[in-house]
């Protein structure tokens, strides 16, 4: 499968999945409030629906789902997170970030189009940043032949798309490759979304933390072009 391959990727099998969706599921469940669930899915826009857990019951659920389980493979990382993506509440897609966030060091190049899937399938700034930051950030400094998808995903339609290519390199820090930081930015800073806007002025501010002389200048360079908003939050801690 091609690193930017859109068919739809395929579940492989995984004993260890089964285990831990049978405990995720029965757990989660056991402790959904209706009430909290409106008043969340309501804060997100109705993406999702939500169970109504809060964060740190959520964890507190997480950890006792996880624990005592087996190191996962690449194979049962894939399953799993595109086996949460099915499920329709927002609760089991932050199990499957999060999960996929502490075992990325096992995904090779690969993995690459069932991070596409989770990126474009029910898309929001809340899973959309972390996979960016965590997911595809990972995968590409691991196999820098990966920046060519992000290449190809600056100039796609889905804007969520776009915007993972903007955040990838967020915590890159010093090894941030700039030239590619500034062209997306470049590429995109007429883009009418606020997302996308957003996220310029985002990846500048975070290497600005790296480089604020770098950032400045290009930043005044390109002022004419950029959004307010872009420009405003590139600036923030300038």
């Amino acid at each position: 499968m091609r690193p930017n391959d859109r068919r739809p990727p395929k579940i492989p099998r995984s004993a260890l999945v089964d285990t831990l969706m049978e405990r995720l599921t029965t757990a989660y469940a056991a402790a959904a409030d209706p009430e909290r669930a409106a008043a969340m899915a309501a804060y997100m826009k109705d993406v999702a629906p939500f169970l109504g857990l809060r964060t740190p019951l959520r964890r507190e659920l997480s950890k006792a789902v996880t624990g005592g389980t087996a190191e996962p493979a690449e194979t049962d990382v894939r399953a799993l997170v595109l086996r949460c993506w099915e499920l329709p509440e927002r609760e089991y897609h932050y199990f499957a970030v999060d999960y996929l966030r502490r075992h990325v060091r096992v995904c090779s190049s690969g993995f690459l189009p069932v991070l596409r899937r989770l990126i474009v399938t029910v898309p929001w700034w809340d899973t959309v940043d972390l996979l960016a930051a965590h997911a595809a950030g990972p995968l590409v400094a691991a196999d820098p032949e990966l920046a060519e998808v992000m290449d190809e995903w600056i100039g796609d339609e889905d804007l969520w798309l776009a915007r993972t290519a903007l955040l990838h390199q967020l915590r890159y820090k010093s090894a941030t490759d700039t030239g590619r930081l500034f062209a997306y930015c470049r590429r995109q800073s007429a883009h009418p979304d606020f997302f996308i806007r957003k996220a310029i002025g985002w990846a500048l501010r975070e290497y600005a933390k790296t480089d604020p002389e770098a950032v400045r200048a290009f930043v005044e360079a390109q002022r004419d072009s950029l959004s307010p908003l872009s420009v405003r939050e590139a600036l923030k801690n300038l």
